[in-house]
């Protein structure tokens, strides 16, 4: 693997999905992203004032030091270092239907690979990062440690996706895993009524922690690709039904698409980020949604 040194190449889930040692996979994704970004891994992130440096389109404005424009008649922003940690709680959902791949990647795969780079990241940051796996239960509880960064990677290596799911419930109990507010991280596909899960992140938000949910889809969920007679299967209940993809595919992407936005809208209500992720596409995306949630949890001098 160290001859692929593309940063657009070490966050291809396909090339990923190779990789048999979380620890490698998590590194390899952060180092690529952070090598895009050309960024310190603290900055931003913190409430110590560090350096300054010249103003760049882009740049949040509310950084540029005013007194130095005084004095220079130039805008220079400032940097920061980290003094206290976040607790970032990684919540999996461990249900039959994230099992669920047309391609290599399954969106359990691509949620494990997705934590392991975000939980890697985090810990190295200085975040205490924690991990709840969960289907129709709590299944499995790492709590929030600057130490359990392993114990995390390990438990998402031997983790399985199997059984119904019932996010709200879960929701709410893990609200209660951690003392301190922090931010709490969902992977999902969400296939949940959006008033019952809006209400086990408003659980969540009245317990004062930041959340964020990533929503996995594999592309043929998104697009419902074939023709023909088929036979679908619940992979939860096992209830089977016969249809025609080319019939219903107008009504299915209508429907997906008024459950996005009530998705959307429900959460945004409560506070609550929602990003939407296709198993096809780059890890991109979800760092930086993740780093900008984590930006806006840090108070900016």
């Amino acid at each position: 693997m160290s001859s692929v040194t593309a940063p657009a190449a070490l966050l291809d889930p396909k090339l990923l999905a190779g990789i048999g040692d979380l620890a490698l996979l998590a590194r390899m994704v952060v180092d690529g992203f952070m090598h895009g970004l050309h960024r310190s891994r603290r900055v931003g992130l913190s409430l110590d004032f560090a350096a300054h440096r010249a103003y760049q389109p882009g740049d949040d404005i509310r950084r540029i030091d005013w007194r130095v424009f005084g004095r220079t008649d130039r805008f220079y922003v400032k940097e920061y270092e980290a003094d206290t940690n976040a607790a970032v709680t990684f919540a999996l959902d461990a249900s039959a239907s994230m099992d669920f791949g047309s391609g290599p990647v399954t969106k359990f795969d691509y949620g494990r690979f997705l934590i392991a780079s975000l939980a890697w990241l985090s810990q190295h940051q200085g975040d205490r990062v924690g991990l709840v796996t969960f289907a129709k239960d709590v299944l499995e509880v790492v709590p929030p440690s600057t130490r359990h960064l392993d114990l995390i990677l390990h438990t998402l290596g031997r983790a399985k996706a199997a059984g119904a799911g019932t996010l709200p419930t879960v929701l709410s109990r893990t609200a209660n895993i951690t003392s301190r507010a922090g931010i709490v991280v969902i992977v999902s596909d969400c296939y949940e009524d959006p008033a019952l899960l809006q209400r086990g992140v408003g659980t969540l938000r009245a317990r004062g922690h930041d959340v964020i949910l990533f929503r996995l889809l594999d592309p043929a969920e998104r697009d419902l690709p074939g023709e023909g007679a088929a036979t679908f299967e619940d992979a939860e209940t096992g209830d089977r039904l016969p249809l025609r993809p080319e019939a219903l595919r107008e009504k299915y992407r209508s429907e997906l698409a008024a459950h996005e936005a009530e998705l959307t809208r429900r959460l945004g209500q409560d506070g609550a980020d929602h990003v939407e992720l296709s198993t096809d596409r780059p890890l991109d995306h979800a760092l930086h949604a993740y780093l900008e949630r984590r930006l806006a949890t840090s108070r900016v001098r």
